[in-house]
């Protein structure tokens, strides 16, 4: 929120991460959002957003988008808005579900993530967020959690009792 000045920090659930469902099983979507409202409380200013678990079914970032857009027009205001990613992601950009409409509604906030220095495809309105990016990817906390490892410094502490009270990511048997 500092390094983009932003008034508003909405963290978006997906429900169905339609490009993640067909390739690996998903943590449900409730139990995901438990995670970002336990972390809720560490970033002021952040709220979280159910908009696409509510809306069911797959979640497209631009039918999101439309809704934002769509609520600001009825309050007569104007959106500025960003969407954030982390680098890791920006080489992907152009398979996402109309993404020419994501490119011209939003300002891509590219966050720094080690080993991910791709430039993103051509035609984004592009910002750069520096900040002390973290060398583990989410894949490797819950392989982690699966195996018993330790996950401190990886993950906020509310996270991880949030985790360990649903039960997720248990070890393996």
């Amino acid at each position: 929120m500092r390094s983009l000045a932003l008034d508003r920090l909405i963290l978006v659930v997906a429900n169905q991460p339609w490009q993640k469902v067909p390739l690996r099983s998903v943590t449900p979507a409730e139990d995901r959002l438990a995670m970002v409202e336990a972390m809720l409380p560490l970033v002021p200013g952040a709220e979280v957003s159910r908009v696409e678990i509510d809306r069911g079914g797959p979640s497209y970032t631009a039918d999101t988008v439309d809704a934002l857009l769509a609520d600001a027009a009825l309050r007569g205001a104007a959106l500025d808005l960003y969407l954030i990613v982390g680098a890791d992601l920006v080489a992907g950009l152009d398979t996402w579900k109309r993404v020419d409409h994501l490119r011209a509604a939003v300002t891509l906030a590219v966050v720094a993530r080690p080993h991910s220095d791709a430039p993103p495809p051509s035609g984004w309105k592009v910002v750069y967020v520096e900040d002390h990016p973290v060398d583990v990817s989410s894949s490797e906390v819950r392989d982690r959690l699966e195996r018993g490892l330790p996950v401190g410094g990886l993950l906020p502490d509310e996270v991880v009792r949030c985790i360990r009270s649903r039960g997720l990511y248990a070890v393996r048997r």
